[in-house]
């Protein structure tokens, strides 16, 4: 039995794709570089947003100075867009009711500078009392490396075989994997189930009720 069920957060819990991507363009654009199509933005967000921008910029100006300027354009534009279009996925409100119900807590764990997380679940979900929301916090290493795992577990301690992590891509799934815990990939986020199944996710879900029977 599952106590504690950890979340990815961008292709998890909130579709954040287009905001992700209308700041990434936006940053690009003030610094005099080409933008992307927004279809493009799936493939290049996971593993937080210093690693989305080197991605978006032009493989021959990707050094640290750019990155810097173009990444302080891209958190001042994000830091004032992150609610215009994201939302919740279907089903994800009533899955954290659920959980709450039976006793089972949730937190979350993003490669997202930890600022923007926090904003991001009290405006989708005020009433839901997270027993961690940990973000991407300076000198420590973002997913695959387990150390938010770590810390959450810290916060709220429980046993290795109580915990289910949650995520929608191959980042998500390393990250439990080297934390020792069980994976469970959704595929109704960013990536594709393909990607789940050669990551060896240890379960792969359609849809957040299907999350429910893997706590019991």
């Amino acid at each position: 039995m599952k106590k504690l069920v950890i979340f990815d957060l961008d292709g998890t819990l909130l579709n954040t794709i287009d905001d992700l991507g209308e700041a990434t363009n936006a940053a690009l654009a003030r610094h005099g570089f080409p933008v992307h199509p927004a279809a493009s933005y799936p493939m290049m967000v996971g593993n937080g947003v210093r690693k989305l921008v080197e991605r978006a910029l032009p493989a021959e100006c990707r050094d640290e100075a750019v990155v810097n300027r173009v990444l302080a354009s891209f958190r001042e534009y994000y830091d004032t867009h992150l609610c215009v279009h994201t939302a919740p996925y279907e089903g994800i409100p009533g899955l954290l009711v659920q959980l709450a119900s039976r006793g089972v807590a949730v937190a979350v764990a993003s490669n997202k500078y930890e600022s923007a997380v926090e904003r991001l679940m009290s405006h989708y979900f005020p009433d839901v009392a997270f027993a961690a929301v940990c973000g991407q916090v300076e000198g420590v290493p973002v997913k695959p490396d387990p150390s938010i795992v770590f810390r959450i577990l810290g916060e709220h301690p429980t046993p290795k075989a109580q915990v289910l992590y949650c995520g929608d891509s191959a980042v998500d799934i390393e990250t439990a994997r080297r934390a020792c815990v069980e994976s469970c990939g959704v595929s109704w986020g960013f990536r594709s189930v393909r990607e789940l199944s050669g990551a060896y996710a240890d379960h792969i879900v359609s849809d957040p009720a299907d999350i429910l029977s893997l706590t019991d």
